[in-house]
């Protein structure tokens, strides 16, 4: 019988590193291809990513996004992933969307960072008191377990729900950190290049559309900027498209993602300002979805 893994069946048995290794393992494996689709209904959303690594395997996540379901007390957003057998073909498994997308983001940007940021760094900002923010919190203190963590957003009072110091100046805050991960909704920049100081590290998740940014031309202009995929950001996701359309910077600036990371390069000094964008894709689904998939199957044998 083809299992349904849930958060409550398996998150207890997951490791914030040994998901980063294993993500650094699939991007040594050959390049994945990757599709997406959309289906529209109105307001309502039926996305579809698919990713086939040679090799791994074949995974599908499906997500509808139903705006109305706030009324009827519901989640706007459901949905599973699908795992096939990369030989045969066979249904491995259905995990739960939620469970992968969790552990995939904050593990994308963890993986960069071990990549990218100073080895030594000490204090980490989180801009964005969502979701995404409490998952920042349990992955970098494990990959940095002698980080300091404090929060900034936009509304203090949730951001005190996270159980770490709240910041109440952006600017400063920034200036202050080794590492700024940002995880929101701004459609508008709001870290200015201009704060940024050598040596800081700085991770870009929330943007996720052709009209949305987190950071402006000028940091764009003066980090070295690696992506997680080239092929789910440089024209996707408006971090890149928009600066590279005005001109402030061009496609040929973006340094790499992570299949050249993994073998090597990056940062140069320990006076580089480095920008991860953390765009996502259904092969990082896939890879993350295996780890799953194996810690569900190792607790049952």
């Amino acid at each position: 019988m083809v299992p349904y893994v849930r958060a409550k069946d398996v998150e207890h048995l997951l490791d914030w590193n040994n998901l980063a290794d294993a993500l650094l393992a699939g991007h040594r494996m050959p390049p994945a291809e990757i599709s997406d689709q959309f289906l529209h209904r109105g307001g309502d959303t039926l996305l579809s990513r698919a990713a086939w690594i040679d090799g791994v395997g074949v995974a599908v996540k499906s997500v509808t996004v139903m705006p109305d379901n706030a009324t009827q007390g519901l989640p706007s957003v459901h949905g599973a992933m699908v795992l096939f057998e990369d030989k045969t073909g066979q249904v491995e498994a259905v995990i739960d969307s939620a469970l992968v997308t969790k552990w995939k983001t904050a593990g994308d940007s963890v993986l960069g960072a071990r990549l990218l940021a100073r080895p030594d760094s000490k204090r980490l900002l989180i801009v964005g008191a969502g979701t995404v923010a409490a998952s920042l919190i349990e992955a970098y203190r494990a990959v940095f377990p002698n980080i300091d963590i404090s929060v900034w957003n936009r509304t203090k009072a949730k951001a005190e729900g996270l159980g770490v110091p709240v910041a109440d100046d952006l600017e400063a805050a920034v200036r202050a950190a080794d590492i700024i991960s940002c995880a929101t909704m701004a459609t508008d920049p709001i870290i200015k290049g201009e704060w940024l100081q050598d040596g800081q590290h700085l991770d870009l998740i929330g943007a996720f559309k052709a009209d949305m940014r987190e950071a402006d031309d000028l940091a764009m202009q003066r980090a070295k900027v690696f992506v997680d995929s080239r092929a789910t950001t440089v024209e996707h996701i408006g971090e890149l498209m928009i600066p590279i359309a005005s001109g402030a910077i061009s496609a040929r600036d973006v340094q790499g993602d992570l299949y050249d990371l993994v073998h090597g390069g990056g940062r140069m000094s320990d006076d580089d300002i480095t920008l991860f964008k953390n765009g996502g894709g259904a092969h990082l689904d896939l890879m993350t979805g295996q780890v799953i998939l194996k810690a569900w199957r190792d607790a049952r044998t």
